[in-house]
């Protein structure tokens, strides 16, 4: 995939280099002169400029990119970046750094494909941690593989089907089902999906839209 990545911060940077390494095509957005040059010798293609300016992402290769990244630690900025995504019909990701609650949620999701907040995911680091488990095996299995939740809608053709029995792609695990409203939970045996309900699911990167498509789609 080609990604435009606008933040070379501690969340940026380390996507950047990921995504690197997975073999993507990677061009970081900076401002900051310092955080440029270190993209720079860590071998990437760096734009210096202003991330959510029209004009220095479509020098990114906007036009081309498959997905853009708001990373910066200002998510007005990240969202700005993810509304000329969407005019370039890229996949669009906006990252929040600000305590996640409903409002925020609705002031920045609408248009946006996807939010990440990376505080959240490291308190539920901390407690896996605390409570003994081991976060770095979750860490390790994600830096490779790709983790969504699918929202099952009503006509969706996967209603009435038990979980364990949904034909996904052999690289494809559901991991967790909830109900509507509800925690999610590890699925037992004979749990049937319904309308509403929540699938998470682990991936290779390459599977995910077959996976989606095929819980998310209409029946014909």
């Amino acid at each position: 995939m080609n990604c435009v990545l606008v933040g070379y911060g501690r969340v940026g940077n380390r996507t950047a280099h990921i995504l690197d390494k997975e073999g993507h095509e990677v061009t970081v957005i900076e401002n900051d002169a310092a955080k440029a040059e270190r993209a720079r010798e860590a071998g990437l293609t760096v734009i210096e400029g202003d991330g959510s300016s029209t004009a220095i992402l479509e020098t990114a290769g906007l036009d081309g990119a498959d997905a853009v990244g708001g990373l910066t630690g200002d998510p007005q900025i990240n969202f700005e970046v993810c509304a000329i995504g969407n005019d370039h019909d890229c996949r669009t990701v906006l990252r929040i750094s600000e305590e996640f609650n409903e409002e925020v949620y609705h002031r920045y999701s609408e248009g946006v494909d996807e939010l990440i907040y990376p505080e959240q995911l490291g308190a539920a680091g901390a407690k896996t941690a605390l409570l003994g488990g081991d976060f770095g095996v979750l860490a390790d299995v994600t830096e490779h593989l790709s983790a969504t939740v699918l929202v099952v809608p009503d006509d969706a053709p996967v209603v009435g089907e038990r979980v364990v029995a949904l034909d996904v792609p052999d690289e494809t695990t559901v991991y967790a089902h909830g109900r509507a409203g509800e925690s999610m939970t590890i699925p037992l045996p004979r749990t049937e999906i319904e309308a509403g309900d929540r699938l998470a699911v682990i991936a290779e990167p390459d599977a995910v839209a077959t996976v989606r498509e095929r819980i998310e789609s209409p029946e014909a």
